[in-house]
């Protein structure tokens, strides 16, 4: 129960720094968006409809369609989203900030709209929109979720090149792409980690160097190359970013032969890292 309604304070807030981004930065400035968020946009800038009324209407149809690629938590979460962002759109219509350097107020829509909408997908809810075709093309073609947003927004966001200019269309997608890193940054979390593993004929030395000078912890796999039929031990470690470098010297230092692969690691619980919740 506490997390439910941790879930939904997040999805609110999310709901309401997103709507900020879209009043305070975007739509002042006369810059573009992704998703159904840009097409109420263009639509507001055409006829002056109300964002939040379009919004809410859009959503919802596109939420009739792709329920079914949502499970029920995710679809309860979006139906909260579309209500809430709809609802601080049009409260925070009035709302300024007195600045006049686009770039300055690109780089923040950016910022805003990222920390919005990241918080929103980090506990399993949706914008509607284009983060539900995100979200079908991670389950079924394995993108990362931000970029497939990112694909799907920079397809909305040029179609207003007729509309808002070269300049401000270009602003817009570099607005785009910092929303995209922040996001990215908001749903992996504070601390990334990087798996490696590493095949090598000296394995052993390799595991003690790591194991007596990093202080982590080895899992050796067993293996065999499919060409030599030639059994090989694998090792598998989690470090932090700002260790690779000192694998990478133990690795040369051992085997300068050696075959390594290293991997983005979302969240990582256990020994020697973040405590597994109950």
């Amino acid at each position: 129960m506490k997390k439910r309604i941790f879930d939904v304070m997040h999805l609110i807030a999310g709901a309401f720094i997103f709507a900020l981004a879209i009043n305070l930065f975007v739509i002042p400035n006369d810059l573009g968006e992704g998703g159904v968020t840009g097409v109420t946009i263009i639509l507001y800038y055409l006829f002056d409809w109300s964002p939040g009324l379009v919004n809410l209407i859009i959503n919802s149809f596109l939420l009739l369609i792709g329920y079914k690629f949502l499970d029920k938590t995710s679809t309860i979460y979006t139906i909260i989203v579309i209500a809430f962002h709809s609802l601080f759109l049009h409260l925070t219509e009035s709302w300024n900030i007195q600045s006049d350097e686009l770039i300055v107020n690109a780089i923040f829509g950016g910022v805003f709209t990222g920390v919005g909408i990241g918080m929103i997908v980090r506990v399993g809810g949706t914008t509607a929109g284009t983060v539900i075709l995100a979200r079908i093309t991670n389950k079924y073609l394995d993108w990362n979720v931000s970029y497939g947003l990112l694909f799907f927004d920079l397809v909305v966001a040029c179609s207003s090149f007729f509309i808002i200019g070269a300049e401000r269309l270009m602003l817009t997608i570099i607005m785009l792409y910092i929303g995209t890193k922040v996001m990215d940054f908001i749903i992996e979390g504070l601390n990334p980690k990087k798996a490696v593993t590493i095949i090598s004929n000296n394995p052993k030395l390799i595991a003690e160097k790591v194991t007596t000078e990093m202080d982590r912890g080895v899992t050796v796999l067993t293996g065999y190359g499919y060409y030599t039929k030639a059994a090989k031990e694998v090792l598998y470690i989690v470090i932090s970013k700002q260790e690779i470098a000192t694998l990478k010297k133990i690795v040369k230092a051992a085997d300068k032969d050696a075959f390594l692969t290293i991997h983005d690691v979302r969240d990582v619980f256990g020994e020697g890292f973040v405590e597994l919740s109950k």
